[in-house]
């Protein structure tokens, strides 16, 4: 590719991250971070897991983002009597004109650009088990078939705190899927203030379709594109062994407790989600700033403590910020 097409490339790219954050922005009070967060999740080919209270706009963040991507969007409410056949679909009886009986696939709300996991802990572990292959696959398995998913798929989970009654902690192996776990705060009075004056008026603030499935395509090539120097990736790289108790470039905090550090999967984050955020500040490079700007988003769901660590009350963002303070960056 010329330079003068890179440049248009990555113009466009900043343009179009531009447009979606000023009309999530009508709706959305605040979390920017939050917003491009997801955004880079969309790009970089991941999934991602929102996590909060009740109450803090998750699913309207999520259902925003759906209004201003022109993807097919689809909600799934999860409870603790969702069975996976209710994600997936299920084969029924069909009958034709000659009377003859024959099965027929009707899929479920898994067929989607974009899927909303609403409130994803509070079904059990054998339905959450259900979106593994789809988010990792991009397909689903059901009777006798493999059926592929329509892509861009993206799936956005929202989770509320494993503290509050009535949820249930994700297995490892689905965790390890997302590609962020974002965590959005309370507002604070500044916010409050708009939030109520945009809520309880009497029209709500509407937001204009800006990016189409062709768009997001496009843009995903272009991070792709986007050159990593090798002392940049062995930054990531020790970030992620840091995390591993048994590793001999163990952080302190990791050997005490941590059970199991970061997977491979983590490291794939850190880079892909750094090209994201490098194209997004205009460069054209990844530099070790963008890795440590999603560190603690990437790998902060990937960390599993040991008891010491709950009786200390430690959580996984308290060891990453201490890793990042420790571990000396590329040069």
């Amino acid at each position: 590719m010329s330079v003068a097409n890179v440049e248009r490339s990555i113009e466009q790219f900043r343009n179009n991250i531009r447009l979606v954050r000023e009309e999530v922005g009508r709706v959305i009070v605040g979390n920017d971070e939050v917003v491009d967060g997801v955004m880079t999740c969309l790009l970089a080919r991941g999934h991602v897991l929102l996590e909060g209270i009740p109450g803090v706009g998750k699913t309207k963040l999520v259902q925003t983002l759906a209004d201003v991507l022109h993807l097919k969007f689809s909600r799934i409410q999860f409870t603790p009597d969702l069975m996976p056949g209710d994600i997936i679909g299920t084969s029924i009886v069909r009958e034709d004109d000659t009377g003859r009986k024959f099965f027929e696939f009707q899929p479920g709300p898994i067929f989607a650009n974009m899927v909303l996991a609403d409130e994803i802990n509070r079904a059990t572990p054998k339905t959450q088990s259900a979106l593994l292959e789809a988010m990792q696959e991009n397909s689903v398995s059901a009777g006798n078939a493999t059926r592929p998913l329509e892509q861009p798929f993206f799936v956005l989970a929202t989770m509320n705190p494993l503290e509050m009654e009535g949820t249930y902690p994700l297995p490892e192996a689905q965790l390890d899927r997302f590609f962020f776990k974002l965590k959005m705060g309370f507002p604070g009075i500044d916010q409050l203030h708009q939030v109520l004056d945009r809520t309880t008026q009497a029209s709500a603030p509407a937001v204009e379709r800006t990016l189409a499935a062709g768009d997001i395509l496009a843009m995903r090539e272009t991070a792709r594109e986007v050159p990593i120097a090798h002392p940049v990736q062995d930054y990531a790289i020790r970030l992620t062994l840091a995390t591993h108790p048994e590793s001999e470039q163990a952080h302190e905090m990791a050997r005490q407790y941590v059970r199991f550090g970061a997977s491979p999967r983590g490291t794939q984050a850190l880079i892909l989600g750094a090209k994201v955020h490098a194209l997004i500040h205009g460069r054209l490079h990844v530099a070790s700033e963008d890795i440590r700007a999603v560190a603690i988003s990437a790998l902060r769901h990937r960390l599993l403590l040991n008891f010491e660590a709950e009786a200390d009350r430690v959580d996984t963002d308290a060891i990453l910020t201490r890793i990042l303070a420790d571990v000396a960056p590329a040069t």
